[in-house]
This record gives structure tokens, C-alpha cells and sequence, in this order.
């Protein structure tokens, strides 16, 4: 099939062109010349489909339950928002839950309806989180890091697993980082560490930070912490979430200026996400969902309850370039999981998966594999 008349996104900007799919794939993408035959999309914006590498629910599933009904209706809402590819996220329970929870997720990547978003892999946020910089893990079942426990989990899903997240402080974390780093993205996540231990991490081969500045000490000149030991190595991506709740719009600004081409936006969305206010479950705790704001009974800010797609229009609304913007949620995440080959821009080889937008970046129409969804 051929598309026509498009604003195709790219890294450097928007240019008029078209593409043509065959067999899910982009099979050409031809630029600035008029093409009369095909899907006319009247100068509408093309962006590649979104990804989601931290998002733990929507529609009142989570990832976390173990339910595959549950995780394929978590797919089919992303798809329907524009985000055609995500890893369904993990929370801090017992190996066991995770292990039914992780293959919920193999079989939906084997077997994925045409309906529901990819499953990209799985992104396992715990239990290897420090109790002072626990957020809205359950401390019950926090541990220090466990290269054996892992590797079982990462062989029985059949290596689906993309980030492992930990606290570099912890016991063993180190030795921990120099295996697992050979297996899957390791990214620093809900800690108390000082400069020094997460430099060690990331000398170590940790690559990541999980939704900076939330769950982690923030930045004194005199101790500048895992921000500052991750801003100044060039190969640290760092996820942010943009929902305009957990970090202030200064705050995203300031990101993507000191990390300058290695933001990933991402939803961190709970269950809550895409339902009305009211009580819901997250790991065993209770979440209060009101005015768009997921809090535990104490008062934590839990994660949020926006689509990855929001976030996006957010940042853009905020001040950030629309170019860095998309590529914070599209090129960049994909590389950061070892996607970029498949997912993540339209050129041609890659998957035909693409938005179509109107001039403010209105969701318009939703394609999977050149097939339309909406």
C-alpha cells in the first residue's frame, strides 16, 4: 500500500513525502517529489508509532497481575493512543508473581492480535530498591541485588527482559551491574546513593536512569548525587516523565537541556490510567486516583495516570523543541532497548507502524504493520 501527501517526520525535522508497506514493513519512503497514487494523507504529520518503556497499566490491569486478558487490554488501549510498542513494567513483589507476570508477556509477544500494541520486552523495576528511596514499591519484598534470582526469571521468559533496575548502593550491587549488563539495559532506580556509588555503577556498565529526579536524592552543589554522576557520562539515557505532575515543566526543561539527546519520555502509568477517580491496587498497596494525581494512603505520589502520547504533547507544551520531543519517545527509547533496527522512525525495513496528526499534534489516525486501528 502507498501513502501520499505527508509531513513524514524525521530526526531533522518534518518532510514532504510518502511510503509504501509491504508485509508490515516500510518498503520505501521516497521525499520531496509530488505523488499523486495512493492513500492521499493531505498534508497531515506522519510521526513512527510511540514506545513506552516504563508503563505498568491502564484500564484498570496491571502489568503485575499475571492476567494475559489483562495485558492485552493494556495493549489494545496503548495502540488506540498512539503508542504501538511498549515493555509492560514490574513492580517490587515475590519472583514468583513476577515469573507469572513475565509470561503473560512472552506469550502476548509471540501472539500478539492485530489490535494491541508490541510487546517490545519486559522492563523489571525491582526488587532491588533501596527502603529510603522506595516511592511506591512495597517494602516487603525489597532485597539486594540477586544475579541467580534474576538470570532464573530472564531464562524463563526466554530473555524478554530489557532494563533491570537497581539501587547501586546496596550489597553486591556492583558485581550484580558487570553481569547483567551483558544481558539487558541495567538502570539506577529508587535510591539513596551518593555520587560515588552510582559512579561505580555506571563504571560498571549501568547505561540508565529510571524516571529521573523522582525516587532519588536531588542535586546539592556540594553532593551531586546519581544526577550528576549520570549527566556528565555520555551514554546514560535518563527516562522522565512528563505528566506534568511528577516533574515541574522548568524541571523538563532543564532536562533536555543537561540531558541534551538522551531523554526518554515515558508514561510510568498505573491501572488507574484511562479510568475514572477511585480506588485501585498497585503491588499490594492501595492508590487514590483524584483530579489525575495517583497517591498512596500516606500521601506518595504514586505513578501516573497519563498515556505516553499526553506526555509528549506535554513536554511540546512546555517549551521543548516538538523534534526532541518525538524522538524523546520514539528513536530514543527504542535504542535504549535494542529496537532501533525494527522500531522507532520510518525508514525503510522497519515496522509500519505510524501516527497521523494534525498541525497541533492531535492524534488523527493510529496505524500497526500499515494496518489502521483508528
Amino acid at each position: 500500500m502507498r501513502f501520499v501527501n505527508g509531513m513524514i517526520f524525521t530526526p531533522d525535522g518534518y518532510r514532504p513525502g510518502g511510503f509504501e508497506v509491504e508485509d508490515g514493513v516500510f518498503s520505501s519512503v521516497f521525499y520531496d517529489h509530488e505523488e499523486k497514487r495512493g492513500v492521499d494523507l493531505r498534508g497531515a504529520k506522519v510521526l513512527p508509532g510511540l514506545l513506552d518503556i516504563h508503563t505498568h497499566g491502564n484500564s484498570g490491569a496491571d502489568f503485575s497481575d499475571g492476567q494475559p486478558e489483562g495485558l492485552k487490554r493494556m495493549g489494545e488501549y496503548l495502540a488506540f493512543h498512539g503508542v504501538t510498542g511498549f515493555l509492560p513494567t514490574s513492580m517490587t513483589l515475590p519472583y514468583e508473581k513476577l515469573a507469572a507476570a513475565f509470561d503473560t508477556a512472552l506469550r502476548l509477544s509471540c501472539d500478539r492480535p492485530d489490535s494491541c500494541a508490541r510487546v517490545l520486552g519486559i522492563h523489571m523495576e525491582g526488587p532491588f530498591f533501596s527502603d529510603k528511596k522506595k516511592g511506591a514499591q512495597n517494602a516487603s519484598y525489597l532485597r539486594d541485588p540477586d544475579y541467580e534470582g534474576f538470570r532464573k526469571l530472564y531464562d524463563g521468559c526466554g530473555g524478554l527482559i530489557r532494563i533491570v533496575d537497581l539501587a547501586p548502593e546496596l550489597p553486591g550491587a556492583v558485581a550484580f551491574t558487570r553481569q547483567a549488563e551483558k544481558l539487558c539495559t541495567v538502570s539506577i532506580a529508587h535510591t539513596d546513593a551518593d555520587y560515588e556509588e552510582a559512579a561505580a555503577a555506571f563504571d560498571a556498565g549501568a547505561v540508565h536512569l529510571t524516571h529521573l529526579f523522582n525516587a532519588m536524592p536531588p542535586i546539592h552543589h556540594r553532593a551531586p548525587g546519581v544526577i550528576g554522576a549520570a549527566c556528565e557520562r555520555e551514554q546514560v539515557t535518563a527516562e522522565l516523565i512528563c505528566d506534568g505532575l511528577h516533574v515541574h515543566p522548568s524541571i523538563v526543561r532543564m532536562a533536555f537541556r543537561m540531558f541534551r539527546g538522551r531523554i526518554c519520555l515515558i508514561s510510568d502509568a498505573l491501572r488507574c490510567c484511562g479510568m475514572p477517580d477511585g480506588t485501585y491496587e498497585l503491588g499490594g498497596q492501595i492508590v487514590y486516583l483524584k483530579d489525575g494525581i495517583a497517591r498512596l494512603t500516606d500521601g506518595t505520589i504514586a505513578g501516573s495516570a497519563a498515556n505516553l502520547f499526553d506526555c509528549m504533547r506535554n513536554a511540546v507544551r512546555f517549551g521543548i523543541p516538538e523534534t526532541e520531543a518525538i524522538c524523546a519517545a520514539t528513536i530514543l527509547p527504542a535504542g535504549v532497548i535494542g529496537e532501533a533496527q525494527k522500531s522507532g522512525s520510518i525508514e525503510e525495513g522497519k515496522y509500519a507502524d505510524f501516527l497521523v496528526c494534525d498541525r497541533e499534534l492531535n492524534l488523527l489516525e493510529v496505524y500497526l504493520g500499515g494496518k489502521r486501528l483508528r
